[in-house]
């Protein structure tokens, strides 16, 4: 869980209180796109602490068009925004032409907005390119009183972005998946612990690894939490974690025998 700034928890509450009216009565009139972006620029300045003037954009060009608005700060973009019409409901062809802005322009985050609903993404620069949704929240539904819901906005504020926060909470989120866990259990080091207890406390019972493992994908966990795209990014994941975690021991061996 993130810590807050004091200045900052205070913010968002009065904030938050502000803005809730302002985005429902938006959203009960209907209001257009171009009216949409004036609140959302007002909330990311008044709200999460960017300066109006010189760190949110509406002229951040992407290719032959230019995003609804940017966060650029230092002259680094941080964040691409894009908003749609108060009364508008955020659909599939909204997060695509979001996601794609982010990717056009090289910009690791991207938001889209209707002002209630907001949905945080990361994308993924690889090949080919992917995105990940970090994750959601209905603003008109957050309680001023719970530091969760506090939170939810502090991790695009401008305080955090100093401190990695939205990047270590996406980091929390993806090692805590399941498939993360999924493919954690049936890594070789889990798999040679299991032999290992098993053995232990049935001597008489012979298990190899592979058989060990196979069970496991076949008959305990859920097969789409060991297939598919997201299993295979967990795996990767977890095996470059393992080869780094077998360089510090080697390293840390070397050093105490000298």
């Amino acid at each position: 869980m993130a810590t807050l700034p004091p200045k900052v928890q205070t913010r968002l509450a009065s904030g938050l209180k502000k803005f809730q009216s302002i985005v429902s009565a938006a959203r009960t009139k209907d209001i257009n796109e171009s009216d949409t972006v004036v609140i959302i620029t007002d909330m990311l300045s008044d709200l999460f602490g960017y300066d109006k003037y010189s760190e949110i954009t509406s002229e951040q060009a992407v290719k032959k068009t230019f995003c609804d608005l940017a966060i650029k700060i230092d002259g680094k973009v941080r964040f691409i925004i894009e908003v749609k019409a108060a009364g508008l409901d955020l659909k599939e062809d909204h997060i695509r032409q979001a996601v794609d802005y982010g990717s056009n322009a090289g910009v690791d985050w991207v938001i889209l907005t209707n002002g209630s609903v907001w949905k945080v993404f990361k994308i993924i620069f690889g090949k080919p390119v992917s995105n990940e949704l970090v994750y959601e929240f209905d603003f008109t539904q957050l309680n001023v009183k719970k530091d969760n819901d506090l939170e939810l906005l502090y991790y695009v504020c401008k305080e955090s972005l100093g401190k990695s926060v939205l990047a270590d909470f996406h980091l929390q989120k993806q090692t805590f998946s399941k498939f993360f866990v999924g493919q954690l259990i049936i890594s070789e080091p889990i798999i040679d612990s299991i032999r290992k207890i098993m053995k232990k406390l049935y001597p008489e019972v012979k298990v190899s690894n592979e058989e060990i493992c196979s069970l496991i994908e076949n008959e305990v966990l859920k097969r789409e939490v060991i297939d598919g795209e997201k299993a295979e990014e967990a795996k990767k994941k977890i095996n470059k974690a393992f080869k780094s975690l077998a360089k510090e021991t080697i390293a840390k061996s070397e050093s105490t025998t000298l």
